[in-house]
């Protein structure tokens, strides 16, 4: 007897149209519905270049267009709305007029096939987008600000582009599930560290010259040199170094700078005279001899660093050029972030992301001897190029565009 009511309760049900069962394309009218809803107010920021597809769509409903569509979608929030082979050309164009500049882009994978079973499952639009909305607060902060303003309606067009541009770059940024990082934007010259949403290290930056770029990537911070050695990079050595001291032999003793075979402070002491620095004056590749500046409380690097691996040789550290920072603009270094309160950071990072005490760090920073510290929770570092930010009073600001990003990424709608 329950059997047949229950088969009776059914055979109503899709007499009635309640179950909703999938089309031919995996569709549900109930995530039809839904991403007509997502579209009516395009809440991720991602139409993009398929307005005329999404009126298409609006009107008739139809299945396989409303498929192509959410692929279109997916992949505009997952890799952008900036023309990426435009962008790449013009890099290599700057690269050629010995621009050193470096923006990486972190492409993802959108698979058409899984968005289908995903669909064909029922599962929600919302939960198919999830993975490819990115995490980071300001993604939310410049989206908010952006509908905000066009609904006024009273905001210049070049403001609502930049605030569109940065809300797209936040899409470029590499991947991210953890609540905690640290960000570095370049053109506020400013670091934040990250946690939940809430800003809890705050301190001006020193960047790249216009023509040595810090360059815009991800990574994680793994280790804390607590007086560190400056090792001379090559092309430091021959562009800059080789040259001065073949005009001033008393250059090495001026800069507190030594020479050996390697970086070791350990391998055998060299002179000047005891290497050949004619055939290494400029030009590019590496030198079998290395310049070293030693710790010492007049170290270039300061008195710690903050290493995030990476093949741009890149780093966070400390300063003797404690003036730059009473300058608005701030790009003095050869890519490198320096800090305007390195300690302060040293501080906050041994306390919260590292097992060795602020007593122990303390006792290490007075040895002046190079020692390096693992960190051992997870606290990726990512230096942006964020043109506008909404900072946490939620006021807009906007910055000059000190690298030309914002002439040469354009928008492909």
């Amino acid at each position: 007897m329950k059997i047949s009511v229950l088969v009776v309760m059914v055979s109503a049900l899709l007499l009635n149209g309640c179950v909703d069962t999938p089309d031919s394309e995996g569709w549900h009218s109930s995530q039809k519905d839904e991403f007509l809803d997502i579209l009516e107010n395009d809440r991720y920021a991602s139409l993009c270049d398929q307005k005329a597809l999404y009126q298409k769509v609006k009107e008739s409903e139809d299945s396989k267009l409303m498929s192509k569509l959410l692929l279109s979608y997916t992949n505009n929030l997952a890799n952008s709305c900036i023309d990426i082979p435009a962008f790449k050309k013009a890099q290599e164009a700057r690269r050629s007029e010995k621009f050193k500049t470096h923006f990486e882009i972190y492409e993802e994978e959108v698979d058409s096939k899984r968005i289908k079973m995903q669909l064909q499952a029922g599962e929600s639009i919302e939960k198919i987008l999830q993975p490819y909305v990115p995490t980071y607060r300001e993604f939310e902060r410049l989206l908010m600000m952006y509908r905000t303003l066009q609904a006024q309606g009273n905001m210049e067009a070049s403001t609502l582009h930049k605030i569109r541009l940065n809300i797209e770059r936040v899409k470029l940024m590499k991947p991210e599930r953890s609540r905690n990082y640290a960000l570095v934007n370049i053109p506020e010259f400013r670091v934040r560290i990250i946690e939940d949403g809430k800003t809890v290290v705050n301190m001006g930056v020193v960047v790249g010259k216009k023509h040595m770029q810090t360059p815009v990537f991800g990574e994680d911070l793994k280790y804390i040199v607590v007086n560190p050695q400056w090792n001379v990079p090559d092309s430091i050595a021959r562009n800059e170094v080789i040259p001065k001291l073949l005009k001033d032999p008393d250059y090495l003793k001026k800069q507190r700078l030594v020479i050996r075979r390697d970086y070791n402070l350990e391998s055998p002491l060299l002179c000047a005279t005891d290497v050949n620095l004619t055939a290494y004056n400029g030009g590019k590749g590496p030198v079998p001899f290395k310049f070293i500046e030693p710790p010492s409380t007049k170290n270039g690097l300061g008195r710690v660093k903050f290493l995030f691996p990476n093949d741009h040789s890149v780093y966070m550290h400390d300063t003797q050029s404690k003036y730059l920072f009473k300058r608005k603009v701030r790009t003095y270094s050869h890519g490198c972030v320096r800090l305007e309160r390195p300690h302060k950071m040293l501080k906050y990072i041994i306390t919260h992301y590292t097992s060795t005490s602020w007593e122990e760090t303390q006792e290490m920073y007075e040895s002046f001897k190079t020692h390096y510290i693992a960190i051992t929770k997870r606290l990726p570092v990512h230096t942006a190029y964020l043109t506008t930010y909404v900072d946490d009073d939620g006021k807009l600001k906007i910055f000059k565009d000190i690298y030309r990003y914002d002439e040469i990424q354009k928008l492909k709608f």
